[in-house]
Parts: C-alpha cells; sequence; structure tokens
C-alpha cells in the first residue's frame, strides 16, 4: 500500500510512534492526516505542523472510534488506512507477587485500550471497506504480544490478544481487498518505554519512533503482516517456538534479574 493521495487515521497520534507516523505518511504525500489522541492539544499541535485534522478521543469508548470514524469520512473522504496505535504501559511491577494483580482497573483499561480499541474501528469500518472494495489495518502491538512482557502481565495478555484478533481479521477479509498489518517493535524512545523499570524491554537496540515510522511505511508498501523493527524478535521468535519450556526458563532468569536489579 501506498499511502499518498489517501485519507489516513492515526490513533495515539499526539506524541511518540504515533506522531512520528503522521510525519512519516504526511512526507509520503497522504491526502489528509487525521491525527487522534486523548491529549487534544498534542492531536492539535501534530495536525498543525502536518496540515491535518485533530480529534480528542478516547479509543476505549466505541462512541469515540465511531465519531472519529464518521466525521472524517464526511469532512475528508474515505479512510483508506486505519493505524490503531494508541497503548498505554500500565501496570508494570516487577516486584509483583501474584501474576493476577490486586484488582481489575489495569486489566480492564489494557484490555479496553489494547484490543476493544482494534475491535471498535474494524467494527464501524469493515462495511464501509467492504462496499468500496478494501481498505486498511495497521495496528501498533508490541514485541510483547509475540514473546511476552516481563513485569506486567495485564500489558502481555492484552497484546497477546491484539495479535490474536488482528489474524482473525486479516484471514476473515482478505477476499475482501481488506489488508492488515502488525507493528511489533521492542523498546522505543517513547514517554511509555521511559516510565517503567528498565530491562528487558528497553537495552536490546532501542529504536526512536522516526526510524520504527519508516520501518512501518516499509512494511504498509510491502503489505507484510508482521512489521519488525528489532530483526531480533525474529530470531527470539523461533527459539519460542523451537523449545517452549527452555524459552519459560529464560525468561523467568530475566525476571529474577530484573526483581534483583530493582532492588537496588
Amino acid at each position: 500500500m501506498h499511502v499518498a493521495g489517501k485519507v489516513v487515521v492515526v490513533t495515539g497520534g499526539g506524541n511518540g510512534i504515533g506522531k512520528a507516523l503522521c510525519e512519516a505518511f504526511h512526507r509520503a504525500g497522504a491526502a489528509k492526516v487525521v491525527v487522534v489522541d486523548l491529549d487534544h492539544a498534542g492531536a492539535e499541535a501534530v495536525a498543525v505542523s502536518v496540515g491535518g485534522a485533530a480529534f480528542k478521543c478516547d479509543v476505549g469508548q466505541e462512541k469515540n472510534i465511531l465519531h472519529v470514524i464518521e466525521q472524517t469520512e464526511r469532512d475528508y473522504g474515505p479512510i483508506a488506512l486505519f493505524c490503531s496505535n494508541a497503548g498505554i504501559g500500565g501496570g508494570f511491577d516487577p516486584m509483583s507477587v501474584n501474576a493476577g494483580g490486586a484488582s481489575d482497573e489495569p486489566w480492564a483499561r489494557s484490555w479496553a485500550i489494547h484490543v476493544m480499541a482494534h475491535v471498535y474501528a474494524a467494527r464501524h469500518l469493515i462495511p464501509r471497506m467492504k462496499a468500496r472494495g478494501g481498505g486498511y489495518f495497521l495496528n501498533t502491538i508490541s514485541a510483547a504480544g509475540l514473546l511476552s512482557q516481563v513485569g506486567s502481565p495485564a500489558y502481555s495478555t492484552t497484546k497477546h490478544a491484539a495479535v490474536g484478533f488482528a489474524e482473525n481479521l486479516a484471514i476473515s477479509h482478505r477476499a475482501d481487498g481488506i489488508k492488515v498489518s502488525i507493528l511489533c517493535p521492542q523498546g522505543v524512545d517513547t514517554n511509555i518505554l521511559r516510565s517503567i523499570p528498565k530491562r528487558p524491554q528497553s537495552g536490546d537496540g532501542d529504536l526512536s519512533p522516526e526510524q520504527v515510522a519508516e520501518d512501518a511505511l516499509k512494511g504498509l508498501e510491502q503489505e507484510t503482516f508482521v512489521i519488525l523493527p528489532h530483526p531480533q524478535v525474529l530470531g527470539y521468535m523461533r527459539k519460542k517456538a523451537e523449545n517452549y519450556d527452555r524459552w519459560i526458563a529464560g525468561m523467568a532468569k530475566i525476571q529474577a534479574e530484573m526483581r534483583e536489579t530493582y532492588r537496588k
């Protein structure tokens, strides 16, 4: 897919990877970049810089996603590419004594943003895309959705669920001309990474948001399902598949080392 001349929506577009995606799509000639973020001021600042439009939106609320879709298509034309990029890093606690946590709140918020936001976008865009012969979804997930996330069961679990939904989305609607890509980086220099404990999500070739956005653009042009800005993730996936027990043991060792570092 080439974005030149097309309408693109990016959620979580006010900063980090989302901001870099908006800028990359603008440079690539998108007809209109629609910047969506809970931080309206941040979205507006990015929209001004790319000649786009801004919406305030809590992506965990279906009515908000529907409003963005309806208003965008009314004002700027059919959405060719919807980038479901918003994410949160809450729930990280390397010292947790129970993977089930102490309350439902971090689970519910992660589920709403990391899973249901993708579902809502598909629910309301699929009929429109089918009617016009196709469209594209780019869902920013994480290498955590392919591997795991030490220190945050809620993040890891919901990112795995997001991969599962994207797979089903791609399978179910391939015949409708609808394409799907998932963007799965490891450490990226964003507010989320800075807010959580170091290692193992950082320190293994951390990238800038701009580099991740460029890799995403290339992946879209090649219509690749799994876009891996960190190529080493493919090797980790192979090791996980080849010997799951050894991989679990290795991840448990990383968690033990992380806890020891955190105590200091």
